[in-house]
């Protein structure tokens, strides 16, 4: 019989598969109908970029979200269901490597991921349907909370336990916490910096909020990025863009860079969000009413 940590790899392995099935299908679908599935350059730096600083701990929900919007990629509606449908092949691989490298404990890591993907399941299905102006309110508001707890991330200096494991109180609030940010995850915000820092303050190792927070990821966004795929609530090709590019730059970061000074980074990253939460607020503010109560009618694009 194999172990707690195999059993995980081989359920993600599946979960990886079934999703590169169904999304296949849709793309095949969509380039019937005549629809552009092919990224271009932008799409692909992109994701390199993106999923690159993301395996080095920094996130790709905040990053991707301010390069989109600085060429207009896409339109601001369809944000977060490309940025879950995107990273989720990349996530996966992360989730691979990091599980088998850091130790953690399998109950601990278990619950938190099942208790990440009930929050998507709740939240990805809300967030499919909502218009653009709800999507530009919602995306920036959390992201001016994600830009906190970034610094907040740099800020800390209180020592942890290094525990590997939570129990009783602590791991009930664990599990409330991964909740609450696999439903954000649906939003277009990242889970991995507020998992970080939830992970510390609970009093465990920061090397053990990898695992945790990567395998949170990858079992939540095929499950969330499903209602987004069968809405046509994100971009085909700038998603595309991001797994093409993407699963090779988790590669080159986890196994051949390993690790980067990345406090300026990380510092830049907070400025950035910050930016781009404010232009999205603005842009919410301009955009007429009819189009936030009624997805189907044409908005200014921002």
């Amino acid at each position: 019989m194999p172990d707690a940590k195999t059993t995980l790899l081989i359920l993600l392995g599946i979960v990886g598969v079934a999703f590169s099935a169904f999304w296949l299908r849709a793309l095949v679908a969509g380039a019937s109908r005549g629809e552009r599935i092919a990224p271009g350059p932008y799409e692909l730096v992109v994701g390199f970029l993106t999923d690159f600083f993301d395996t080095l701990g920094i996130g790709s929900f905040a990053t991707t979200t301010t390069l989109y919007r600085a060429r207009k990629t896409i339109d601001d509606r369809l944000l977060p269901g490309t940025l879950n449908v995107g990273h989720t092949l990349p996530t996966i691989v992360q989730a691979f490597i990091y599980t088998q490298v850091i130790e953690v404990e399998m109950r601990t890591l278990v619950l938190m991921i099942g208790a990440a993907v009930a929050g998507s399941l709740v939240g990805a299905p809300i967030v499919a349907r909502w218009p653009r102006r709800n999507i530009q309110i919602g995306l920036g508001l959390a992201l001016l909370v994600l830009c906190s707890v970034l610094v907040y991330r740099q800020l800390w200096t209180e020592p942890t336990t290094g525990a590997i494991g939570l129990t009783g109180t602590m791991l009930a609030a664990g599990v409330g916490g991964n909740f609450v940010l696999g439903a954000l995850m649906t939003i277009g915000v990242g889970l991995y910096a507020p998992c970080l820092v939830m992970v510390s303050m609970l009093g465990m190792s920061p090397g053990t909020g990898f695992p945790i927070m990567m395998g949170s990821c990858a079992f939540l966004m095929p499950a969330a990025s499903v209602p987004f795929i069968r809405r046509q609530s994100y971009s085909p090709r700038a998603a595309l863009g991001l797994t093409l590019a993407g699963i090779p730059a988790v590669l080159i970061a986890a196994y051949i860079v390993k690790s980067l000074p990345l406090d300026t980074v990380k510092w830049l990253v907070a400025v950035i969000v910050v930016y781009t939460a404010v232009m999205l607020l603005r842009a919410a503010s301009r955009e007429p009413l009819a189009s936030a109560s009624n997805p189907s009618v044409p908005a200014q694009r921002t």
